[in-house]
């Protein structure tokens, strides 16, 4: 079988799921540690690509990155499985955790073994900046992009629309210039395969339309089909990654049912606290943020019985990553078609540039957010030893990722 020359690569796929802590802001730098230094999977130049490429498309961004490593090493079966084995451990975790709390609702399971992971993951941030910056940032058009993308995106760091705005705008100020990449030559039509996109919009609708009937209907198994189209919707719609995903929620279980009561039984409610519980722990395990998503589908479901609660498990875990993997698939093609013309080829100087100063700016935030001078303690003292020895494991050692996450999480446990 072709899969099976694909077992090693399936492997560590397997192992980074395992070992990708950090958020969005820790799997770039740990992508280009792993699938590009250690095991050359694809360039450096590809993987800012296919970064780039995901930030316009709305989702989970570095699953997007992921998936399309598998797309270029296999295709389309191998992308999936892909998918999959990336997301299915942390989807595990968050919904074991929606029982956990459900069994112990008072427990605070992150607070403090994993409080050094977000300060590793700034370091982890640094040392893809750095890189990239030496790829991507190399003529005068592409330094005063990079400046204007750091102070746009630090000014308006929690407004979702600014990513795709950035990128559009960098895109378009590079794509007329013909100094630095001459025109091609002509490329042949080439005919493009509908069947993903026209799923999407099928889902969609076909989503939408069964959970109003069920409402309004009243069926009995009516939070199923609400919470597929919730989470479909969120997936499809979410630019800027797990930061956007959660006020999303907020204001769908927690800011609606409160302001209409009616259907008290069946409306999807959850309580803050147990939300923010989640959104806090994902941060602390593996994977992606948006298997979160897990933990809020089983949450949902919690109040009929353990069946129910385990199917909301998987109805979130599907519903979130499938429109996502479904546009990526789709638009990838179609972009690796375009991109022979000058023009678009032209573009990616821009988005490179945007991508990185984004990076920086997400930096910048990180640290204002984790770093409050006037309170000076051991902790934050520590926080700053983690993400200097982070960077510098990562720049000038061979130290695999998996080895910094356990010392950081030793840390938290001693301190």
């Amino acid at each position: 079988m072709k899969l099976l020359r694909h077992i090693n690569f399936l492997k560590t796929v397997f192992f980074y799921s395992l070992t990708a802590f950090g958020g969005p802001q820790g799997h770039f730098g740990m992508m280009l540690k792993i699938f590009v230094k250690k095991f050359n999977y694809v360039s450096e130049e590809e993987l800012v690509e296919f970064n780039s490429f995901c930030q316009l498309l709305p989702g989970p961004g570095s699953t997007q990155t992921i998936t399309l490593i598998g797309y270029k090493r296999g295709g389309v079966l191998l992308a999936v499985i892909t998918l999959v084995i990336w997301i299915l451990p942390a989807s595990i975790i968050m919904g074991a955790l929606s029982f956990f709390i459900t069994l112990f609702p008072d427990k605070n399971l992150s607070q403090n073994l994993f409080k050094y992971l977000e300060p590793m993951a700034i370091g982890f941030l640094i040392f893809a900046t750095i890189k990239l910056y030496k790829l991507s940032i190399n003529n005068f058009i592409t330094r005063i992009i990079f400046i204007i993308a750091i102070i746009l995106t630090f000014i308006f760091f929690k407004t979702p629309w600014i990513f795709p705005f950035l990128i559009f705008c960098a895109g378009l100020a590079t794509s007329f210039s013909s100094k630095r990449i001459t025109e091609k030559e002509i490329i042949k039509p080439k005919q493009i395969k509908w069947t993903n996109i026209w799923l999407f919009v099928i889902i969609f609708l076909i989503a939408g339309i069964l959970s109003e009937t069920a409402r309004k209907q009243q069926w009995g198994n009516r939070k199923a089909y609400n919470l597929f189209e919730n989470f479909y919707r969120f997936g499809s719609l979410v630019f800027g990654g797990g930061d956007v995903l959660l006020p999303m929620m907020i204001d769908q279980y927690i800011e609606r049912p409160t302001q209409n009561n009616i259907d008290n039984e069946y409306r999807i409610s959850i309580n803050k606290d147990d939300l923010l519980t989640g959104y806090g722990f994902v941060r602390a395990i593996p994977g992606p943020v948006f298997s979160v998503a897990s933990f809020t589908g089983g949450i949902a479901m919690k109040n009929k019985g353990s069946g129910d609660q385990l199917l909301g498990c998987f109805i979130g875990t599907i519903a979130i990553f499938l429109p996502s993997a479904l546009l990526v698939l789709f638009f990838f093609p179609v972009w690796q078609y375009l991109k022979k013309y000058a023009a678009v080829f032209r573009a990616l100087e821009g988005i490179n540039a945007v991508v990185v100063g984004v990076m920086v700016a997400a930096g910048i935030y990180l640290l204002k957010v984790n770093f409050n001078v006037q309170s000076f303690n051991l902790s934050l003292l520590i926080s700053a030893f983690v993400i200097i020895t982070t960077f510098i494991l990562l720049n000038y050692t061979k130290l695999a990722p998996p080895f910094i996450v356990l010392f950081c999480i030793f840390l938290g446990w001693i301190f």
